[in-house]
């Protein structure tokens, strides 16, 4: 690709301070190879204005195949959330359906300026394709079930599977180098503990990355401190033994072995008490946090500015459209600072700094990609986003990490570039299907229609 050179009024590249009147230029191979000043620069090739130029967006946790569910689930409790999910998914949604909708949620991201998504897939080719044919960068991490003991062997041998058919994709698209592939259990209620060992042990020994749902509700802490709840009467009612575990899902990784081995990446973690916290920074654990899905499923806030403390590794994920409705991850950064500082009563509970720092750097540094991307550093992959200011709302602007937090949220990026290729302009990613999206909005109609068949 053609080097390029992009010019902005502020250029921030998180890792160190903003830069008025700044450039970022990006060489032939797609790394960065200057960032400062714009009298310092090369000739400019794409002047973005009276704009933020930053590093691309990282979300750390989506599901991008349901994007079909957005707006149909809006008032259930999580038990009920979840079972309407998982059924009516299998019920209506084929692999086309939720290739159209990885591909969609792909498109929605990229528009607004996230480059790298970290995916918990049931059908990871589906997000695996949809990331390399847009050329987004992420993580796939496919999905395990199993609470029955008696699945663990096939439910192990059908998740390798899976994993092989996912790095096979990725290596024909030519995308390997930009999408990875790793390992998600479910969580603690979907997955018997003997599966669990077994897939974050073979995940460890072929150096695949590993992601879990955790401490998410205060039914999934019932299931495993008392063996009570509706995840365990449901398993009841199958004939799965339920039994008292465990003081959380963090205690019960630590006392499996699986925190050491595997540092799995933990989602939610918004029923987390100080020990959760001290074993995430023991075994530096990161961890994905959602606070909006958090706050729209009724769960809670979860103890970021704990975790912080703590030094534990923490992330920013919108989790997927149908507990959250959009994947904006500058809206993701200002609804956990807003959550922090109602949850503490304090003003400086999460500033604005720290929350563009988890929405890119804290984003990649939880993945393991801060070698790679997160920040704007010389050597590194061109990932960017860009924002415009100049209208009433975003004027003033003589703090660029304000703005990007407090204003800019639900605004499309200017640019998102992957790799020096520029992937969405002007709101709108360059290789968005139409007949994907039509596939959605049809596949959406007949969830809806089985919805209502349910309804007595």
């Amino acid at each position: 690709m053609p080097p390029a050179v992009y010019a902005a009024r502020w250029v921030v590249p998180v890792a160190t301070p903003p830069v008025r009147d700044g450039a970022v230029a990006v060489d032939a191979d797609g790394r960065i190879a200057y960032v400062g000043p714009r009298a310092g620069a090369p000739p400019v090739t794409d002047d973005l204005g009276d704009a933020i130029l930053l590093p691309g967006l990282v979300n750390a946790h989506t599901h991008l195949e349901l994007t079909a569910f957005r707006g149909l689930l809006e008032h259930d409790d999580f038990f009920a959330w979840i079972r309407t999910l998982t059924q009516a998914g299998a019920a209506v949604l084929d692999a086309d359906d939720r290739a159209a909708s990885a591909h969609v949620g792909v498109c929605e991201g990229l528009a607004a300026g996230v480059t790298t998504f970290a995916d918990t897939s049931f059908t990871g080719e589906a997000v695996a394709g949809g990331l390399a044919a847009l050329g987004a960068r992420g993580v796939v991490y496919q999905e395990v079930f199993g609470p029955d003991p008696m699945q663990r062997a096939g439910a192990l041998a059908a998740l390798q599977r899976r994993v092989a058919a996912i790095r096979a994709e990725l290596l024909a698209a030519g995308a390997a180098g930009r999408v990875r592939v790793g390992v998600s259990p479910h969580a603690v209620y979907s997955v018997h503990e003997d599966l669990l060992v077994d897939a974050c042990a073979w995940a460890a020994a072929h150096d695949l990355p590993v992601a879990m749902h955790v401490s998410e509700s205060p039914a999934e802490i019932a299931f495993l401190r008392d063996g009570e709840g509706r995840f365990a009467e449901f398993l009841r009612g199958r004939g799965i033994p339920v039994q008292r575990r465990a003081h959380s899902p963090v205690h019960l990784l630590a006392e499996l072995g699986v925190a050491a081995v595997a540092r799995p990446l933990l989602i939610h973690g918004v029923q987390f008490d100080d020990s959760d916290v001290a074993l995430a920074a023991h075994y530096d654990c990161p961890v994905a946090h959602c606070p909006a899905s958090n706050a729209k499923l009724g769960h809670g806030v979860a103890p970021l500015r704990v975790l912080l403390d703590a030094g534990v590794r923490v992330a920013l994920g919108t989790d997927s459209v149908a507990s959250n409705n959009r994947l904006d991850l500058l809206d993701e950064a200002r609804t956990a600072a807003l959550a922090q500082r109602a949850a503490l009563r304090r003003a400086d509970a999460l500033t604005a700094a720290e929350a563009l720092h988890l929405a890119t750097l804290g984003g990649a540094r939880a993945l393991g990609l801060d070698a790679e991307v997160g920040s704007l550093e010389v050597g590194k992959q061109a990932d960017l986003a860009a924002f415009a200011l100049g209208d009433a709302r975003a004027t003033p602007a003589e703090d660029p990490v304000a703005a990007l937090v407090w204003t800019l949220a639900g605004r499309p990026a200017l640019r998102t570039v992957v790799a020096g290729r520029v992937v969405a302009r002007d709101g709108r990613a360059l290789g968005a299907n139409a007949g994907a999206h039509a596939r959605v909005v049809d596949a959406s109609a007949r969830l809806a229609a089985w919805a209502a068949r349910q309804t007595p």
